[in-house]
């Protein structure tokens, strides 16, 4: 009787996949549509905030018991193999496979799209701005650590625009060949994930020596040609390469997050939900810190993030970069820069873009 019942209900589970097989080939033909009507009119393939608000939008509808958070995973490949259908998506990140950043470029693009790992922050950009790549994935802060400095500064020689911004939870990994604690002789890993687990690495290879390398995938490929090495990496980097888990999740701070930013040729459209960045250098002269801000403040514009950096090709003079809410389009935030721009040396808007939930 309970085997009656079991094949009775696999019979209506395939009935059921057989009408979201149907439905998805409905839907991919809508998205053909879609992109003939797009090319017609020579707009972006590529738009975040409509996707943003499918997610939001299906998870505000869903009542279960299929859980809200895996919608997004779930919609993620059915948007990515979309746009593949309208147009192939060639996406350039920062490699090489099994980093981080190929990690929140799968989060964003999905495995349909086509993921080309460079060696370099100035080689992502160099990829997009020669049109090889229509967009790009670069890292550009860490709740824990700060900025990521180079790619601060490619925007400084580049001309190309942020189109999005992806966050993900950062959570590191020990790897090595054999899984062993006592057999590591020596820890290899990007700086910034060693600085993330400075405590952890204190407290229990406090003899160990720890060397830099050009990013954590690079430390995974290290560690299989030597056993007495260990990898911080991330769990996808122990799968690709693999490596043994040593000890997980081993970074100082729980809620650790890495922002990225997707460059391209130009920024989206206006969504509900955006967010401009801009750098500029300001005349030095008094009080011209807070006349920087007043153009914002008074406009009740909120500034979610300043930073600065020196300008290389002059001495003690500097370049600040600015994250506001609002979008370029938007007569206040437009109105603020024109007069942030009297103060300054010069100006670039970097874009605007939808911010990530």
């Amino acid at each position: 009787m309970a085997q009656e019942k079991l094949n009775h209900l696999r019979t209506r589970i395939d009935a059921i996949d057989d009408q979201i097989l149907d439905l998805l080939n409905q839907r991919a033909a809508v998205v053909i549509e879609v992109g003939r009507a797009k090319s017609g009119e020579q707009r972006e393939f590529y738009v975040p905030a409509r996707e943003l608000a499918i997610y939001e939008r299906l998870g505000a509808r869903n009542t279960g018991p299929f859980p809200t958070e895996a919608i997004r995973r779930v919609f993620r490949e059915i948007i990515s193999a979309s746009l593949s259908l309208e147009h192939p998506m060639k996406v350039a990140f920062l490699g090489p496979q099994g980093t981080f950043t190929h990690a929140a470029a799968m989060q964003q693009f999905g495995f349909s799209a086509q993921l080309v790992p460079q060696k370099s922050i100035p080689a992502v950009f160099d990829e997009v701005l020669r049109g090889r790549a229509p967009y790009g994935v670069v890292p550009v802060e860490n709740s824990t650590e700060g900025v990521v400095s180079h790619t601060l500064d490619m925007f400084m020689e580049s001309d190309l625009q942020i189109s999005s911004e992806i966050l993900l939870g950062i959570s590191h990994f020990l790897l090595s060949r054999t899984g062993r604690m006592e057999d590591i002789r020596k820890v290899v890993s990007h700086p910034q994930p060693l600085a993330q687990c400075r405590k952890w690495l204190e407290e229990n290879l406090p003899d160990v020596p720890l060397v830099d390398v050009g990013s954590t995938a690079l430390a995974a490929q290290m560690v299989l040609e030597d056993e007495s090495a260990a990898a911080i990496a991330s769990e996808m980097a122990a799968s690709l390469y693999g490596l043994q888990v040593v000890k997980e999740r081993i970074e100082d701070n729980p809620n650790n997050f890495t922002r990225f930013l997707v460059i391209g040729q130009k920024s989206p459209e206006r969504s509900d939900r955006d967010k401009t960045s801009l750098m500029f250098s300001i005349k030095d002269q008094p009080g011209i810190l807070y006349r920087m801000l007043e153009p914002f403040s008074k406009r009740a514009i909120n500034l979610t993030k300043i930073e600065s950096r020196p300008m290389k090709k002059k001495a003690w003079e500097y370049v600040f970069f600015l994250d506001i809410e609002g979008h370029i389009d938007e007569k206040a935030v437009a109105d603020a820069i024109a007069e942030l721009k009297d103060y300054c040396q010069f100006l670039k808007v970097l874009g605007s873009y939808p911010r990530a939930r």
